[in-house]
């Protein structure tokens, strides 16, 4: 059970009244069944007499709402508003983004895709798994599901990841320091520089805030940082550069009419369409960016500090940079955490690009839009922790929702109303 769940069991004892609780995306790493729960306990805090706010994508969360606020329209620049304020039946008809999106269902697929081969795991015992033997398909979509506790992970930290070929792309927090953004992770800057450069006839170099075009006084930083002995550090914007990071004399070289500050203050989406045609045409700054909003990062400055990003961002932006490498097995832990409904339709879409490129795709996932999708199934649990451990079953999504012997069978069984 998360964090949040055991928060919020811990509050339902307590005697408190007229608490405002908020809660941020409670349902990451729950099961449907575990939502189910979840919701029950919402419920329950909000009739000892408190108010409950919930930021959440999940449709089941959604449901049970008094009030919903939608922001959009878009997400970035695009977004900041109030789209929509009222009931759930309210947003279904409003037009929004949300309320399009809320009652779709992804469908079984009519036929799943035949394996190539598999990847023998026997004995597994790491944590609360019983000696497990299994035989996960290659060259297929493979979903991972179970419980949250029922030993996915361990399964497979424990059993897959770290054997040759195989890519783990993870929520951790990404290595680099408040000068790190997507323009420097993924190598995107590396063929800007070099398109500013040619187009002016100067050195790659001035256009990285980190080298020679940095601006002197905060080092290309964009901020003075202040230290106040035991207090928190402040972080005021750089009156030389004004936060732009660069020499006022590198400013002036332009490419297709912006300059460096300028590209880097761009979105995804938006420099996508720039280098992808005229002056500034750039076709491997292009292959990087499709990638970026391919996974979902369509609405990220390409400047923007990577300790500002969320655990869903950080993996989408590792698996936007990691898809350029040479594994052959790519296993993803819960990649639509952090999505929007309309978003969780394109990270199929990835998904299936990956495999039709002749990788292996294992996701741990517990959304049931990705369950449907999968060409195989591997259900874990009965229970979580010592109910948990054991391979309750394989096959393809069809053959769960037909038996409805597990927990996840019954609950993709109801999503996909069969």
């Amino acid at each position: 059970m998360s964090s949040g769940a055991t928060k919020m069991i811990r509050h339902l004892g307590s005697s408190l009244t007229d608490v405002t609780y908020v809660f941020d995306e409670p349902t990451i790493g729950l099961h449907p069944h575990d939502i189910e729960r979840m919701n029950d306990l919402l419920l329950q805090l909000r009739d000892k007499g408190n108010t409950v706010l919930v930021v959440e994508h999940k449709p089941e969360t959604i449901a049970i709402g008094d009030h919903v606020v939608d922001l959009g329209p878009g997400a970035g620049t695009g977004g900041g508003e109030i789209v929509y304020e009222g009931t759930v039946d309210g947003l279904r008809t409003s037009g929004t983004l949300t309320g399009r999106h809320l009652d779709h269902r992804v469908s079984l697929k009519p036929s799943v895709r035949a394996s190539s081969g598999a990847l023998e795991v026997r004995g597994a015992n790491t944590h609360n798994l019983r000696d497990v033997d299994v035989d996960i398909p290659l060259g297929v979509l493979v979903v991972l599901t179970g419980v949250a506790g029922s030993g996915k992970s361990s399964l497979i930290h424990g059993s897959v990841a770290g054997r040759d070929g195989v890519v783990v792309v993870d929520q951790g927090a990404i290595r680099g320091s408040r000068r790190s953004n997507p323009a420097t992770y993924t190598g995107l800057l590396e063929p800007i520089r070099k398109a500013f450069a040619k187009a002016n006839g100067v050195k790659p170099a001035l256009f990285s805030s980190n080298s020679e075009g940095a601006c002197p006084t905060c080092n290309g930083a964009g901020v003075i940082y202040t230290e106040l002995g035991v207090m928190a550090t402040v972080e005021s914007p750089c009156e030389e550069c004004e936060g732009k990071r660069f020499q006022a004399s590198v400013l002036e070289y332009t490419l297709g009419g912006r300059n460096i500050a300028e590209v880097l203050a761009m979105s995804v989406d938006e420099a996508e369409e720039f280098f992808g045609e005229g002056d500034a045409k750039t076709p491997a700054a292009h292959t990087i960016l499709d990638r970026l909003a391919d996974v979902g990062l369509g609405y990220l400055t390409l400047g923007q500090p990577l300790t500002t990003l969320s655990g869903g961002e950080r993996q989408r932006l590792k698996l936007a940079a990691q898809m350029a490498e040479k594994g052959e097995i790519y296993i993803l832990d819960e990649p639509t955490t952090g999505l929007h409904l309309a978003d969780v339709e394109n990270l199929l879409g990835l998904l299936d690009r990956l495999v039709g490129s002749g990788k292996s795709v294992i996701v741990i996932e517990h959304h049931q839009a990705v369950m449907a999708h999968a060409d195989w199934i591997i259900d874990l649990g009965p229970g979580a922790g010592h109910d948990g451990g054991r391979i309750v079953f394989e096959g393809s999504p069809a053959d769960l929702v037909a038996g409805r012997s597990t927990l996840t069978g019954k609950h993709l069984a109801a999503y996909v109303r069969a």
